[in-house]
């Protein structure tokens, strides 16, 4: 690939889209932090039953398992660009009309599990069209710090900005945080169509849908350090969905701390994770990239154990920020390994087959986590999570040794060499 924006080969460019796709992923992040955090706080002013309150999680992840495929699929058919803004459009439509039903007095369980389902299905050729987008934004050496400045940005603006002016606005009104994030979805998609049109790799050539998701499945499973972490990956989701779903159960009853105590341990997530893109790049010098995934798991099972154990608000918003340390390295370099390996004519493909796999067993974790804090108490969906984590960890071993390159479906031949 050649240099974007006259920037040096290897080096990572502000210009030539990258800075307008960043401000687009952190605005949008700001809302949907405010979303994500409000709606588990509705949903339990709503109902007091773990399980129904953990089913709104649950359906926000289904969608993955019915349409990440095809999503994928069709984010490698069309432009990736046009795709994107549209989705946002739609979705600040969509949060915007359920801003107007919170403020009616409308709101009600089944509401919040329609909209959870409907923005994790548009959200699915959004985030496959986006992976797929940028290395056609950036030089292919600069992906891994493409990638961390993105998700930092990210949790700055959603952890550190978002999360914590939940309570405020709640305070302000029920539907202020869904009108805010409806308005960032708007604007964000404004800054996505500004971005430059770019030459693409061709595309699938007049197959149909089916055999363009098996290409991607079966180029996922050919490279042995993707099939991996995508299985370490896919047991993580089952124990975060019971991690994610009951968080708020965690907080607000077993600690007994409240939507401020709430607010703090999305915090300290966001700290831990802006501390992890600043030392991911040391970790993978040191331990090349499986290698620091596997260790991010490994520290990821300590803390959960601990949050699940020592009845403190103190102790869990320090674990949250260790695990958020782990968590942002596993998540930049599973996603630039993904980019990295993968055929640019296939990335949207490969990344709807390792996401949805990945995602598979979340809405599962969810309800088991709900079942669980019902059944055995509140602080024991963390150490379900924790079990979980020691079987990705397993899972991970193998990925550290050498592989061969990635293949692609259509001829047989070596498309990428890889690195660990």
């Amino acid at each position: 690939m050649t240099g974007v924006g006259g920037a040096e080969p290897g080096a990572l460019a502000w210009r030539g889209g990258f800075g307008r796709l960043w401000s687009a992923a952190v605005l949008s992040s700001f809302g949907d932090a405010l979303r994500t955090a409000a709606l588990p706080l509705l949903a339990a002013a709503l109902t007091d039953k773990p399980l129904l309150i953990a089913s709104v999680t649950a359906c926000g992840y289904l969608p993955w398992i019915v349409f990440g495929l095809l999503g994928g699929a069709v984010a490698d058919r069309v432009d990736q660009r046009r795709a994107m803004w549209t989705v946002d459009a739609l979705r600040g439509l969509l949060v915007a009309g359920f801003a107007v039903a919170v403020a009616l007095g409308q709101a009600s369980i089944g509401l919040l599990i329609l909209l959870a389902f409907t923005l994790t299905t548009l959200q699915t050729l959004f985030d496959n069209a986006s992976t797929a987008l940028l290395p056609a934004l950036v030089e292919t050496e600069a992906l891994g710090s493409a990638n961390a400045r993105l998700m930092t940005g990210q949790r700055i603006a959603g952890g550190l900005l978002g999360a914590p002016a939940v309570p405020l606005l709640i305070a302000a009104g029920a539907a202020l945080p869904f009108a805010v994030d409806a308005a960032t979805f708007l604007v964000a998609a404004a800054l996505v169509a500004t971005l430059p049109v770019t030459r693409r790799a061709a595309g699938p050539g007049g197959g149909t849908l089916r055999r363009d998701i098996a290409d991607g499945l079966r180029t996922l499973w050919r490279d042995g350090a993707l099939r991996g972490l995508c299985a370490a990956t896919a047991l993580c989701n089952i124990g975060m969905g019971a991690l994610l779903a009951t968080l708020v159960v965690l907080v607000t009853g077993w600690l007994d701390a409240g939507p401020a105590g709430f607010a703090a341990a999305g915090t300290a997530v966001t700290l831990g994770n802006l501390a992890g893109g600043l030392v991911n790049g040391r970790l993978v010098d040191r331990l090349g990239r499986t290698g620091s995934v596997l260790l991010a798991g490994a520290v990821q099972t300590g803390s959960l154990v601990v949050m699940g154990t020592v009845r403190s608000l103190a102790v869990l918003v320090g674990a949250l920020a260790v695990f958020g340390v782990m968590g942002m390295v596993w998540n930049v370099n599973t996603t630039t390994l993904m980019q990295e390996r993968s055929p640019a004519e296939l990335l949207g493909r490969v990344a709807a087959a390792f996401r949805t796999l990945a995602c598979a067993g979340a809405p599962l974790g969810a309800l088991l986590g709900g079942a669980v804090a019902t059944a055995w108490g509140r602080n024991t969906p963390p150490l379900l999570t924790a079990g979980f984590f020691v079987l990705a960890v397993i899972a991970l071993i193998p990925a550290r040794k050498p592989d061969v390159p990635v293949v692609a479906p259509q001829d047989g031949a070596a498309a990428a060499q890889g690195t660990h």
